[in-house]
C-alpha cells in the first residue's frame, strides 16, 4: 500500500514517563503504516531538557512558529521530588508555559465524546470547550521563601525613572511571597482569539475572573475583553445570534454545572488549567480532553491535556501491565495532521485524520477500551491494556 504523502514537517515534541511510551506505540500503530510521516523532531522529556538548560524547549517553540503545525506529547514539570528523582541541574519551569507565551497563544480544550459515556453532570448535552489564557500569572510567577521578619514591597520603576511602591506585607515571622505579572498586549490577544473562535464555532462566549477580591488586576482582564468586544466583535455577535458576558469565577462554575453545554468557557491561565481537568472528568476521562494552542498568527500545537500519568509509568517500570487512555494522546496526533494537510492542500491526509478519530471512537462504541472507560461505559464493555486498545484500533482504521 503506497503511504499518504506529506509535503511540510510537524514540529514533533516528545514527552516525559507514561505518554512517552504510548507516543512511540501510537506512531508505530496508527500512524507509521499509514502515513510517509514528516516531523522535525525535539526531546523534550525531563532529562534531555536538564542536559540543554532548557533550549530545546525554546528550540521547539521557534520551529512551530517557522512551520505552523506542532504536535506534542506531555511533559513533567519540576518539583522539589523531581529535582532529586531526575537530578536536575535547576527546577525548569513548564514547557507548556514556555511555548504559550512564545507563541502569545490561547489554548482550547474540549472533551472527546462517545456514545455509552455519560457525563457525570447530567444536565450536560454538548461539550464544553475551555479557552485557557496562554500567558503569565502563576506560570511566570517569581517567589521567595521569607527568612524571617521583614517588610515585602511591590516596586515599579520605569523607563523615567518614576518609582511606584506598594507594601505588600509586613511579616513577623518566616513565610511565603510570589509575585505574578501579566501584559496588556497578551491580555488582548487572548480575548480577541477567543472571540474569533466563538465566531467559528458559533457558540456563546463566557468569560470569567474575580475581579471583586483582585480590583486591579483581574478587572484589567475584564476591561480589556469589554473594549474589545464593544468596539470590534459586538455586531458580529450579534448578527451570528451568540452572546458573550461576562461573570464571577465562582458563578460560572455554577452556572456551568446548571448548563446543557455547547459554549466556550474563557479562562485566565490557572483557572483554566484547574477547570478544564474539571471538565474532562465530569465527561468522562482526563484522557479524553483534547488541546489546541492557537497564536494571533495562526500557528498551531496540538496536545493531550492531562499529564505524563506517572503512577502508570511506574508500573510500567516494574513489568506490570497498564490500561492508560490514549485517546487525546492520539486526536492531538490527528489533530496536527488534519491542520498540517489543510494548511497544504492535502486532502488524502485531512481524510486519514477523520478516518483515525473515527477508527478510535467507533473501537470504543463497539465495547473495547481503556480500564477508566470501562468503569464508567453504560454496555458491555471489555477492558484492555493500552497496547491491545491501540492494536483494536489499528485493525479497525
Amino acid at each position: 500500500m503506497s503511504k499518504i504523502q506529506m509535503t511540510t514537517p510537524l514540529v514533533e515534541m516528545d514527552g516525559d514517563e507514561m505518554t512517552r511510551i504510548l507516543w512511540a506505540d501510537i506512531k508505530e500503530r496508527l500512524i507509521l503504516p499509514f502515513v510517509d510521516l514528516k516531523t522535525e523532531y525535539y526531546d523534550l522529556g525531563l532529562p534531555h531538557r536538564d542536559a540543554t538548560a532548557d533550549q530545546v524547549t525554546v528550540d521547539a517553540a521557534n520551529a512551530t512558529k517557522r512551520y505552523g503545525v506542532a504536535v506534542k506529547c506531555a511533559t513533567i514539570t519540576p518539583n522539589a521530588q523531581r529535582m532529586t528523582e531526575y537530578s536536575l541541574h535547576e527546577m525548569w519551569k513548564s514547557p507548556n508555559g514556555t511555548i504559550r507565551a512564545m507563541l502569545d497563544g490561547t489554548v482550547f480544550r474540549a472533551p472527546v465524546l462517545v456514545k455509552g459515556v455519560h457525563p457525570t453532570v447530567r444536565t450536560w448535552e454538548k461539550p464544553i470547550t475551555i479557552a485557557r489564557h496562554a500567558y503569565g500569572d502563576v506560570y511566570r510567577n517569581v517567589e521567595i521563601k521569607v527568612p524571617g521578619a521583614g517588610k515585602a514591597e511591590l516596586v515599579f520603576t520605569g523607563e523615567d525613572g518614576q518609582e511606584i511602591r506598594q507594601t505588600v506585607f509586613t511579616f513577623k515571622g518566616p513565610g511565603i511571597l510570589q509575585g505574578t505579572h501579566n501584559v496588556d498586549a497578551s491580555i488582548a490577544s487572548f480575548a480577541r482569539s477567543c472571540f474569533q473562535y466563538a465566531l467559528s464555532m458559533k457558540q456563546d462566549l463566557w468569560f470569567s475572573t474575580k475581579d471583586t477580591i483582585s480590583k486591579t488586576y483581574d478587572h484589567n482582564f475584564k476591561d480589556i475583553f469589554q473594549d474589545i468586544f464593544d468596539a470590534e466583535y459586538k455586531e458580529k455577535f450579534a448578527a451570528a445570534g451568540i452572546e458573550y458576558f461576562y461573570t464571577l469565577i465562582d458563578d460560572a462554575v455554577a452556572r456551568v454545572v446548571r448548563s446543557k453545554g455547547g459554549f466556550i468557557w474563557a479562562c485566565k491561565n490557572y483557572d483554566g488549567d484547574v477547570m478544564s481537568d474539571m471538565v474532562a472528568t465530569a465527561f468522562g476521562s482526563l484522557a479524553m480532553m483534547t488541546s489546541v494552542l492557537v497564536s494571533p498568527d495562526g500557528k498551531f500545537e496540538y496536545e493531550a491535556a492531562h499529564g505524563t500519568v506517572t503512577r502508570h509509568y511506574y508500573k510500567h517500570l516494574k513489568g506490570e501491565e497498564t490500561s492508560t487512555n490514549p485517546v487525546a494522546t492520539i486526536f492531538a496526533w490527528s489533530g496536527a495532521l488534519r491542520k498540517r494537510g489543510e494548511l497544504d492542500g492535502l486532502p488524502e491526509l485531512q481524510a486519514f485524520a477523520d478516518r483515525l478519530e473515527k477508527a478510535t471512537i467507533d473501537t470504543i462504541e463497539s465495547g473495547v477500551m481503556t480500564k477508566d472507560l470501562a468503569l464508567l461505559y453504560d454496555g458491555n464493555a471489555m477492558a484492555v491494556n493500552s497496547k491491545d486498545f491501540l492494536q483494536a484500533i489499528a485493525d479497525r482504521l
